[in-house]
């Protein structure tokens, strides 16, 4: 299978700590790679995960509060010192076109690759980027400024050959690509060697939801239905559950649910408060709900 991974770069909320960085993620999904907000440190969490800078072709912010973004512009800085030529694509929410643009007159005048802004509606959940092999959709999310998530979909695949059948039958390259598509055979004495012979099913189309920053929304699950890895903000443990409700945050165990019910492969939790040494607390919790959750780390990579 073509590659599916989840890097993550960042996983700590808003405020500052030796343990966190703020919120970002690389999404490589065959031979591509994607950005999932762009905190303060994201450059230097680039370089320790051995992701390449110029492979990155667009970025998505899930909203405008500071640890999800103020790293774009240092960020599109340093493209321009390595010698980026390929245009970037910036999907966020529309405030953030007026100030990218400043931001790039003031401190990146003179690039030699274009930075398109591409505004969208945190408000509905819709297709903003396609191409031949994955969908990325918006996931509306309930925080304290217009927020969303991301769905990253692989479309479907074309069935395998079975090159042992192929060979057996004698059938020319130039046809390989018709029975991939469902064509049969038809051998020259006349005999229709079926497709389901010739070929193996294809590979399941494979999901990635990232989920951060919203209150726990009941409703939330069922966009997110069989999806293989969900990431979910869990912020707080439950005893923080009324802090969680105030700030727009979600507790693990809130998170947990969303999982369960949406019937996911995967929770992993992340944007972890800085009130905690450590978020072993967090993750029982979860675990309570969901078995299948793990706690997000800085140079963590998840295969999808």
């Amino acid at each position: 299978m073509e590659p599916f991974r989840i890097h993550i770069l960042g996983c700590g909320s808003a405020l500052p700590t030796m343990k966190h960085f703020a919120s970002a993620q690389v999404v490589e999904i065959r031979g591509k790679f994607f950005m999932v907000d762009c905190g303060e440190g994201t450059q230097i969490q680039l370089r320790r995960s051995h992701v390449g800078f110029t492979k990155i072709q667009a970025i998505f912010i899930s909203h405008l509060h500071g640890d999800h973004c103020l790293g774009i512009i240092g960020l599109i800085s340093t493209f321009g010192m390595l010698g980026r030529t390929a245009t970037l694509h910036i999907y966020a929410h529309e405030d953030l076109g007026p100030l990218l643009n400043d931001m790039l007159q003031m401190f990146c005048p003179h690039l030699d690759f274009s930075v398109e802004f591409h505004a969208i509606n945190t408000t509905q959940q819709s297709v903003i980027f396609e191409d031949r092999s994955l969908t990325v959709e918006t996931i509306p999310l309930q925080h304290r400024m217009p927020c969303c998530g991301f769905l990253f979909r692989e479309k479907p695949t074309l069935r395998h050959i079975r090159r042992d059948m192929i060979d057996y039958y004698g059938i020319p390259n130039y046809q390989i690509n018709n029975i991939k598509n469902g064509a049969d055979w038809v051998t020259s004495d006349g005999e229709t060697i079926a497709n389901e012979r010739l070929t193996s099913p294809a590979d399941a189309p494979r999901s990635y939801a990232y989920c951060s920053d919203t209150r726990y929304i009941s409703s939330l699950h069922s966009r997110l239905e069989g999806v293989n890895v969900l990431y979910h903000e869990s912020t707080y443990d439950e005893a923080s559950a009324e802090r969680a409700k105030l700030y727009y945050h979600s507790t693990s165990t809130q998170a947990a649910t969303v999982a369960r019910d949406a019937h996911v492969g995967l929770l992993l939790l992340g944007h972890f408060s800085a009130r905690y040494d450590n978020e072993q607390g967090i993750l029982a919790e979860a675990k309570a709900v969901f078995p299948n959750s793990m706690l997000a780390n800085e140079g963590l990579v998840v295969e999808v």
